[in-house]
């Protein structure tokens, strides 16, 4: 009786419905594998929209194929990491740059308030048209000595050049030769603000 009652139960849905159970499956999964196929051919179009690479045609004038489509974004993905990095590298060079800066920012205003700080300093200060003066006194009496250097070929030059720099250009004659141009200079401009 109880069986009589469960096929009763089933009859009249099979009635009211004019698909079978079967045929109500297989168009449920039909219309999910089409949205399954939409949502993935959305997918490329959005793909191909993002991606310039791939905002051409191919060769023969057809869409790019999924394959080409997904190569293409794999690749521009990869270039996009390798500029981020470069960037990155970049910017903490920068960082590093903007630190060493700082420092010597810190270190020129520390100078300079030293040298605010004490007013002989400031007295003293020479103009450029005295360093200009001092420094093409120095330049002349190099000339000068530069003249004993051979310049009839090549090989003569390079042997003269290195033996006037040993002979010249060491530290202590450099030093020796700047004190006697200043002293030189002192007397003149004593001369002149004397007359």
């Amino acid at each position: 009786m109880a069986s009589h009652n469960t096929d009763d139960e089933e009859e009249p849905d099979c009635k009211n419905s004019p698909l079978s159970y079967k045929e109500r499956r297989r168009e449920a999964h039909t219309q999910a594998e089409q949205k399954r196929r939409d949502a993935i051919k959305k997918g490329y179009d959005t793909l191909q929209e993002l991606v310039p690479t791939c905002q051409q045609t191919d060769v023969s004038g057809y869409k790019l194929s999924k394959a080409t489509v997904l190569q293409k974004s794999i690749d521009y993905i990869q270039y996009l990491q390798q500029q981020k990095k470069k960037q990155e590298d970049e910017r903490n060079a920068l960082r590093k740059e903007v630190v060493a800066l700082r420092i010597m920012q810190t270190n020129y205003e520390q100078i300079v308030k030293a040298q605010q700080s004490q007013p002989s300093h400031t007295e003293t200060r020479v103009s450029d048209e005295v360093k200009f003066s001092v420094f093409q006194l120095i330049m002349e009496q190099l000339f000068m000595t530069f003249r004993t250097v051979s310049v009839n070929n090549f090989s003569e030059l390079s042997a003269g050049v290195f033996s006037w720099l040993e002979e010249y250009c060491k530290p202590q004659t450099l030093k020796d030769t700047v004190l006697r141009i200043l002293q030189r200079h002192n007397i003149m401009m004593r001369d002149q603000s004397s007359n």
